[in-house]
Order: structure tokens, then C-alpha cells, then sequence
């Protein structure tokens, strides 16, 4: 049998779309051991400068301008004005995508982020039998962005989505509700006093993981200056990620903390922390929203990137697993309502429990192992 070749296309703007590509590819590595998997970040000046410049002006509305942001996100959501844009973007990027398919020769091609999605779009309306193109929408709501309809397989966070994808005219039978994929150990077991003391950190005192996605956005500091008014003792955990300005802040900040405290750049053991921390509060990224579904690690939500998250967050409270802030006034109360007892962190745990879905990787691996081999028989 011929070796495989499996070509994963992924963006870093924040972390979520690679991280979910690179649970993929663990998954997928096991289905075909001996298959060339490669995954691609399509923002890299080298592969697309479209992509790459379009990454910049993204990370410099947040930074500046984030309702700005926020009226594209409005503007592209509506069919003719989405529409427009994915025909921009695609037409862009069709010379990329073209070296990407002639350096790899992929059998699938799987895109963890709109951009790639509509050049690998582009490609397959010209060439419908070149590739399995299969795309993994990593957020809980379906924008316009995301929506090709000669895509093979979707793999959706929820049913809504996939109603969603069918009313904008997906068959049913191309749409699969698997879940975001995140890696293996998010939902392994871990002896939680072992990975405090490993981690350097004290057992029987409330552990709060404080983070804002690879960016290190989402009111960081405001929120650890309100953690400094709750009287409970705690332990704080801040992850700045690659934002190293963040971190130097968060490092002047929290010596004035009356609570202990971590801060961290970026980490490879987010896993680790996780499974160390009783409370999450972070910005409601669709990744690390999944890996703490998966960890069952009760969340505060607040702050979000205006458009996607808002909806992530609004979903994931309404399930009970999350409470949603929606204005920052509002954080030191919440705050002191959920230390003020256990009952909060218990419930929350028990809905994370019943909705996570932790091998959606795998399952998204199986399938696309299967449909391969339909399309090329």
C-alpha cells in the first residue's frame, strides 16, 4: 500500500489552532505509524505572506483597536460580506497552497483555521479528487468563515453546529460532532498531590490558574489585583504566555499580592497546571475552554476577543460548566461567591463531567483513516 501522506494546515494566531492540529496528528500517527504527517502554520511569511500579514493586522487590532475587530467579526458573519471575504482569501492564497500540495503530495488535507480552509477550498473546486480536504472547526459557534461547502469533513464542537453547517447547505453525512480535539492528557488521571509537589506547589490551599491563551490576553492583571482583595488564602498560578511584557507586569504586580504567587511565560506543562488548579480564570479561548472540559477544572470566564469567544463563553455557562463575567465589575463578587463555599466547584465539575468529550483526536483520527480510504478506493 502506498505511504500516506497527511498534510495538517494550522495558523498562530494565539495557540488554539495549532494545539488542536498537533492533537490530531498524535492521534493520526497511531492510525498510520509509518504515513508522512506533517503539520504547516500557513501565517509564516515563507508559506503565505498574505496569511502572515493578515496575522499582523489581527494581533494589532486586539492590541489597539479590539472593536474594530469585533465590526469585521459582524461584518464577515453575514453571508454576502463573509462570502466576499472567503473569495479575497482564497484567490490570495491559491499560489500557496499550490507549493504546499506539490512539496507534500497529500492524500488529506486538514485545516484547523478558516485561512487555510479557503485556500485548500480553492484548490479542491479545481481539483476535486487530488485530496480528502477535511477541516476541523476549533470554536463552539459556526461563523461564515468557516463554512466551504466542498469540504469532505467537518468535525463540529456540538449538534447546533452541525444543524448549522446543514442549513447553510453541508450534506449531513459530511459533518461529524466529535468535539475540539485536544491532547491524550488532558483527561488522563494524575495524582493531584504529586503534581503539586512536583509543581512546587502547597496542598490543601485553593490553587487559581490564572491565563489568556498564547497571547496572554484577557485582563490578566485586573484579575490578579482582584484576587488580591479576596481574603481566602490562595495559591495563584499566572501563564503570560509568549507575551513577555505580560509577564514582566505580572512578576511587578504580584509582589503586592497578598497571595502566593507563580508567574510563568510560556509553558509546555499547561496539562500540569491544570490538573494542579481547583479554579480556572481565563478569557474564553475554544481550546483552553476543551482542555479544562477535559480536566475538569471549573472556570471564570471574562474578557473574551470580541465575536468567537463571546459565544464560546456564553455556551459553556449556559451548560453550567463555567461562570460567565461579562463585566469586570462584577469579577470580585463572583469570586467571593464561589470561595465562600465548595458547592460552586462541585457543580461545575459534575457538568464537566457529563459534556466533555476527551477523544474527540481520536475519533476525528479514525474517521478521516476511514474516509481516506474510501475516497481513494
Amino acid at each position: 500500500m502506498k505511504r500516506r501522506s497527511i498534510l495538517i494546515i494550522a495558523a498562530s494566531i494565539g495557540s488554539g489552532h495549532i494545539k488542536a492540529a498537533e492533537a490530531v496528528s498524535d492521534e493520526l500517527k497511531i492510525q498510520y505509524p509509518d504515513a508522512s504527517i506533517e503539520i504547516v502554520d500557513f501565517t509564516k511569511w515563507k508559506i503565505s505572506w498574505a496569511t502572515a500579514f493578515m496575522k499582523a493586522c489581527y494581533l494589532f487590532m486586539l492590541r489597539f483597536i479590539p472593536n474594530l475587530y469585533d465590526l469585521m467579526y459582524r461584518f464577515t458573519g453575514g453571508k454576502s460580506g463573509g462570502i466576499s471575504v472567503q473569495s479575497l482569501i482564497s484567490a490570495i492564497t491559491s499560489a500557496d497552497i499550490a507549493s504546499l500540495v506539490k512539496k507534500y503530495q497529500p492524500d488529506v488535507i486538514l485545516c484547523t483555521h478558516p485561512f487555510p480552509a479557503g485556500a485548500a477550498s480553492w484548490r479542491k473546486k479545481r481539483h476535486p479528487n487530488e485530496f480528502l480536504f477535511s477541516t476541523v472547526i476549533t470554536d463552539y459557534s459556526v461563523h461564515q468563515m468557516w463554512i466551504y461547502k466542498n469540504v469532505d469533513c467537518y468535525f463540529v464542537a456540538r449538534e447546533a453546529m452541525k444543524t448549522d453547517l446543514i442549513t447553510a447547505g453541508l450534506p449531513a453525512e459530511n459533518v461529524w460532532v466529535t468535539g475540539i480535539p485536544v491532547k491524550a492528557g488532558f483527561h488522563q488521571a494524575a495524582d493531584k498531590a504529586e503534581v503539586l509537589s512536583d509543581l512546587g506547589l502547597e496542598a490543601g490551599i485553593p490553587t487559581v490558574l490564572i491565563m489568556g491563551g498564547g497571547l496572554g490576553l484577557g485582563g490578566m492583571e485586573y484579575t490578579l489585583k482582584t484576587l488580591g482583595k479576596i481574603e481566602t488564602k490562595l495559591q495563584l498560578i499566572v501563564i503570560a504566555g509568549r507575551n513577555e511584557e505580560l509577564k514582566r507586569r505580572m512578576e511587578e504586580s504580584s509582589k503586592d499580592c497578598r497571595h502566593s504567587v507563580c508567574v510563568l511565560g510560556f509553558t509546555q506543562r499547561v496539562r500540569d497546571y491544570m490538573m494542579a488548579a481547583d479554579l480556572l480564570i481565563s478569557k474564553p479561548g475554544a481550546l483552553t475552554i476543551t482542555e479544562a472540559l477535559s480536566a475538569e477544572l471549573p472556570m471564570v470566564l471574562h474578557e473574551p476577543i470580541p465575536g468567537p469567544e463571546t459565544e464560546n463563553a456564553v455556551y459553556i455557562a449556559r451548560l453550567g460548566a463555567a461562570v460567565w463575567v461579562n463585566k469586570e465589575s462584577r469579577l470580585e463578587e463572583e469570586l467571593k461567591n464561589i470561595f465562600a463555599s465548595q458547592e460552586k466547584l462541585t457543580e461545575m465539575r459534575k457538568r464537566e463531567h457529563l459534556i466533555k468529550r476527551p477523544l474527540a483526536a481520536k475519533e476525528i483520527a479514525e474517521i478521516l483513516s476511514r474516509e481516506l480510504e474510501n475516497f481513494i478506493n
